[in-house]
């Protein structure tokens, strides 16, 4: 077999290795289970109790395969799995028993067993014999690369070579990746492996060749194409992916049929590469093609691999997650990329668990890795690497993205889409965070759609603007009114919890000023959709016992009769409904007043006015339930109603500013 240029020939596949696959399903995990590894590999380390979890069969020593005084070998039993953070010596408790008695694969099993008082069956002599067959076309498999590795080199590959020079990619490239070429002939490679003892169903066997069901003449699978070996991670060819040079082929890229030898859901182009450089602290990038693959190895990130022409699949998924908690996936910067990105949520989201995650890193515009790499080099990968978004993140995006929320039942159709997707989670536990996030980011992106709405001046409120912080009529603290009314509208929504989810929408539209009074709104907002709400609860968690405690006190909460009397819920909709609609009037001619006031003296005309007047003629419908046998009324020039109060405020107000209407 030829040396595989991927992996350190030491961890080449040893023949022992077959036998295991001769083995019942299920003996090899009940093994490794009934001895902990701990127990296996405490024969050859002492130790280190202080940094050591006994209680938790978590272990750390100095290692055995190299020279230290540091305790950094460390074995978990639950994952029945050591692992040295200076040398990077890693397996489980067989490898470890072959590793320090340097004995084979099966006699590591022999010992193992005994120790666990287990017999080892004998082999299955169809289990034996289907592996042969594997070792047998794998041997082909080499075989084949070699041809096409010499093929590149004869002058039919001119275009070929040409085309690789140009995607940056020198000898030393083509030799690490074995990189060689099918010529455009029917019977090239068929004749060459026969005329070396290969026999044409072996051929037929690894898809190299296709013999038409007719009857008729085999020929070749792959012609006039770039060849990429596959190999498995234990480093056998077990495929080939070809490019072709012809512009008008059927297919861009050709892989090999699914065989003894592959199945294309379960591989990852450069795998065994990729896993090891995981192991030495690269992260591990998952990318579109080939190409990209390559690209990002040769500039010095050796932890990518690629699926095989296909979308992720499940199975490569849990491949990715062996490998490492948080695989990155990086695709193309285009709406292809950014589908297949979609994609990939619906698949991982029943998947996920503690400790298996995903982040999207997504190319600019048009660009893959190779085309960014070239462009901009290896930095501006780096860059995009490390603020690569999780997956909760790219599905908000997905959900909102060209979308606009511009009514209850638009708002109500996104929540409903992200608890779907978010319900597909079976942890429980990483569920809630998943829900907790979404209510974040929606808290946020509502929020921001707001504010931007209420900064636009041609709008005649009729609710609160985005600030009155600043407001002529607004007095902080000492404005008992609002604040009382801001207590009143927290209290009813403290007591009836429904309300809160309900209202959701007039709430986020005003900002409340005083004391705890935001805080304890914007906590409320966000838990309102948990299953469990229970607005004292989440208040204490989060502002601690004392300013709740505080503000149940006070003495004006007592007298609303939705307070003083519980289980009313229709009075206490009621009664909300119209605090809301006071306060927000209130609010909406602050804002009008306090624009006005920064307007200049030749800036104040009739516009501005009649916006004045509209904001007062609100804000006094909002109160005329409680003030209807008291307030006067003066009427504006522009026929808008206006408290004589409010009016002498006004008044003051123009005053202050020294305007003077020009008459013309």
């Amino acid at each position: 077999m030829v040396k595989n240029p991927f992996i350190p020939l030491d961890f080449a596949p040893r023949a022992p290795h077959i036998f295991a696959m001769s083995l019942p399903p299920g003996f090899l995990d009940e093994l490794r289970t009934r001895v902990p590894i701990s127990q296996v590999v405490g024969r050859k380390v002492s130790w280190d109790m202080r940094k050591s979890n006994q209680g938790k069969g978590d272990y750390w020593a100095p290692c055995p395969f190299h020279q230290e005084k540091t305790a950094s070998f460390h074995v978990q039993d639950a994952k029945g799995f050591y692992y040295c953070f200076g040398c990077q010596a890693k397996g489980d408790a067989i490898g470890f028993i072959k590793e320090t008695e340097n004995v084979g694969f099966m006699e590591a099993v022999e010992i193992l067993a005994a120790e666990a008082g287990m017999s080892v069956p004998k082999p299955d002599p169809k289990m034996v014999e289907k592996a042969d067959r594997r070792k047998e076309l794998a041997d082909v498999m080499d075989e084949a690369v070699r041809w096409f590795q010499m093929s590149l080199n004869m002058g039919a590959a001119a275009d070929a070579r040409a085309y690789l020079d140009r995607r940056g990619l020198n000898g030393e490239a083509l030799q690490q990746f074995e990189i060689g070429f099918a010529p455009n002939d029917r019977a090239g490679l068929k004749s060459a492996l026969m005329g070396r003892g290969i026999s044409e169903q072996q051929l037929v066997d690894t898809g190299l060749i296709i013999k038409p069901d007719d009857g008729g003449t085999s020929y070749d699978r792959f012609r006039g194409r770039i060849m990429f070996p596959i190999r498995d991670a234990r480093g056998r060819c077990v495929a080939f992916g070809g490019r072709a040079m012809d512009p008008n082929a059927r297919a861009k890229y050709l892989n090999s049929p699914e065989t003894i030898l592959f199945d294309k859901g379960r591989s990852l182009y450069n795998h065994g590469p990729a896993r090891s450089a995981v192991g030495r602290g690269q992260p591990l990038i998952v990318a579109e093609g080939y190409m990209d693959v390559i690209a990002l190895v040769r500039a010095g990130f050796e932890g990518a691999v690629a699926p095989l022409g296909t979308a992720i699949t499940e199975n490569q998924l849990a491949m990715m997650w062996q490998i490492t908690p948080e695989p990155i996936i990086a695709l193309d910067g285009d709406k292809a990329g950014l589908r297949a990105a979609y994609r990939l949520i619906d698949l991982a989201m029943p998947l996920l668990q503690t400790g298996r995650a995903l982040r999207f890193a997504l190319m600019p515009e048009g660009q893959d890795p190779d085309d960014l790499l070239r462009a901009k080099g290896a930095g501006a990968v780096q860059s995009i690497l490390d603020n690569a978004m999780p997956l909760v993140e790219l599905l908000w995006r997905r959900e909102t993205e060209g979308q606009t929320f511009d009514s209850p039942d638009r708002k109500a159709a996104l929540d409903k889409r992200l608890r779907g997707s978010t319900s597909q989670i079976q942890d429980q536990n990483l569920r809630s965070h998943y829900d907790q996030a979404i209510k974040d980011v929606r808290w946020d992106f509502f929020r921001a759609a707001r504010s931007f709405k209420s900064g636009s001046t041609r709008n005649i409120p009729q609710q609160a603007g985005a600030s009155t912080k600043g407001s002529v009529l607004a007095a902080g603290e000492g404005d008992v009114a609002q604040f009382l009314r801001e207590a009143v509208i927290l209290a009813i929504l403290i007591r009836y919890p429904e309300l809160v989810y309900e209202y959701l929408d007039e709430l986020a539209m005003l900002d409340f000023e005083h004391g705890d009074h935001p805080a304890m709104l914007r906590i409320l907002m966000r838990h309102c959709q948990d299953m469990d709400f229970d607005p004292s609860v989440v208040l204490s968690e989060n502002l601690g016992a004392d300013p709740l405690e505080k503000f149940m006190t006070l003495g004006h909460l007592h007298v609303v009769p939705c307070l003083r009397r519980s289980g009313d819920i229709e009075m206490a909709r009621l009664t909300l409904k119209e605090e809301l609609g006071k306060l927000g009037a209130h609010r909406g001619l602050e804002a009008e007043l306090q624009e006005s006031s920064q307007i200049p003296e030749d800036g104040l005309d009739e516009w501005v006015l009649h916006r004045l007047g509209q904001a007062a003629d609100a804000a006094n419908r909002a109160q005329r339930a409680d003030q209807d046998d008291q307030t006067q009324y003066d009427v504006a020039d522009n026929g808008a109603r206006i408290s004589r109060d409010e009016r002498n405020k006004l008044d003051d107000l123009i005053g202050a500013i020294r305007f003077q209407k020009t008459k013309k």
